[in-house]
């Protein structure tokens, strides 16, 4: 533990005198919607947080609903006192932050690692599944990708306009892949790059999408899950902040335009033993098979996890590669869980449904508890697509559906927690029927 704590120290330290200006720092944890809440702390307590200090945070800010506020759920937030609950920082994690007008720094804090971790929070529930898989002798390596909107930085009567290309001053409305794209966007996307690595994030690929203003990004291989969870988590705020900056507006809202593709958080994930040998190319790929069978047992009853809200299940069954059926299948983006071509050093699974506004945490736990679910099952999976296009089984498309059907799964109350489970499933039932209170003007052009 004092060695813990040195090393946080001389973070702390270090970013000081590298960063002299800076006289505050974000302190910020992801919530079950997947926003960041926190504190901002003044620098020269952090350096007492890092020596060894109590960081408490109440505990029911985990649990805020999409708009910030609390839901009763048993007997949390209402009938417990609001109790606070003790926070670690995360190593490694403190970072300058450019997007703001005034010099700052951010650092990721957690209750996971603590005497007393609570047992819904993210961050906490992935942690768990890969302590579990580490005691098994599975060690995965995750690489996230994301695709994001961008959009002019004014709404008009609320809604979102098209972003202006730089070079010609018009709306980018038409969707294409061209590589030009990227050039003429160059400037906002170089600097959400560069803050990205800034923050300790190892970006690689970045894409011209098929809807007009949007990217995609790809995060290097990682063999730390909690790393990889927390990259796709920072680039969320980082690359929304670089946009404002920029004029424009960065979404990772799950389906912002009904006629244009939505955009999705892929996740490939592949698993070693403890002497680097891939597990899933194991006796003739047999066990990649097994893991495909996994996920796509449990797949239809994490779809709260996957398509957190309302918007994220207009996605499915969209304009483009976005599934309707839990499915498989080798090179093909029309799956859910696709196998990219690769040599058995790098065979992996690629899962394509989750929305990009999900939670990364919560989406990774929920892909590694399937591949560990078809590991110990050993069950074939159905057909895959290549062999037959119709080949797939039914999950739901609604959200009170999919929290049934998440709340009475028992692998996955094992597997991921039975308080997390309830938790987790009545927030997202009382976020839904929040957002149906508002009527809209459609139903009074069509009711009235």
């Amino acid at each position: 533990m004092k060695s813990h704590s040195s090393t946080l120290l001389a973070e702390v330290r270090s970013f000081r005198q590298n960063h002299p200006d800076v006289r505050y720092v974000d302190l910020i944890a992801l919530d079950i919607p997947g926003h960041f809440y926190g504190k901002r702390y003044p620098v020269e307590m952090l350096e007492k947080v890092a020596a060894g200090s109590p960081l408490k945070l109440p505990q029911n800010a985990v649990l805020l609903g999409v708009q910030g506020g609390l839901f009763k759920i048993g007997d949390y937030c209402f009938n417990d006192g609001d109790p606070d609950a003790n926070r670690r920082l995360v190593p490694g994690t403190l970072k300058p932050v450019n997007w703001e007008s005034q010099p700052l720094g951010q650092m990721l804090i957690t209750s996971d690692g603590t005497e007393a971790p609570i047992e819904f929070e993210p961050r906490e529930v992935l942690a768990k599944v890969l302590e579990r898989l580490q005691h098994q002798g599975i060690h995965p390596v995750v690489a996230f990708e994301l695709e994001f909107y961008l959009f002019d930085k004014q709404l008009e009567n609320g809604l979102p306009q098209f972003a202006r290309d730089p070079l010609s001053g018009d709306a980018d409305d038409q969707p294409n892949l061209h590589i030009e794209r990227l050039s003429r966007f160059s400037d906002v996307l170089d600097d959400m790059a560069q803050t990205a690595k800034d923050q300790g994030i190892d970006i690689t690929v970045i894409t011209a999408e098929i809807g007009p203003g949007q990217f995609e990004i790809n995060f290097g291989h990682c063999d730390d899950g909690l790393r990889a969870a927390d990259w796709a988590a920072l680039f969320c705020r980082s690359t929304r902040g670089v946009a404002l900056k920029h004029g424009y507006r960065a979404s990772f809202m799950a389906k912002p335009y009904l006629q244009f593709p939505g955009s999705g958080m892929h996740v490939h994930v592949s698993l070693y033993d403890a002497a680097g040998n891939n597990l899933l190319a194991a006796h003739q790929q047999q066990p990649l098979r097994h893991a495909v069978a996994g996920c796509l047992e449990l797949l239809p009853h994490c779809m709260p996890i996957f398509s957190p809200n309302h918007n994220a299940f207009r996605r499915l069954g969209g304009t483009v590669n976005a599934a309707t059926r839990a499915s498989w299948g080798f090179e093909d983006r029309d799956a859910c869980v696709r196998i990219p071509e690769s040599d058995p050093r790098n065979l992996r699974i690629e899962h394509r449904l989750a929305s990009a506004d999900a939670n990364p945490y919560l989406v990774l736990a929920a892909i590694l508890v399937g591949l560990e679910h078809g590991l110990d099952a050993k069950r074939e999976p159905i057909a895959p697509l290549n062999e037959d296009r119709n080949s797939g089984t039914d999950f739901p498309v609604e959200m009170l559906d999919a929290v049934r059907a998440m709340q009475q799964q028992p692998i996955l109350r094992d597997k991921l927690g039975a308080e997390f489970v309830d938790v987790y499933c009545e927030n997202k039932r009382q976020d839904h029927l929040a957002f149906q209170q508002e009527i809209h003007a459609r139903e009074y052009r069509w009711f009235l």
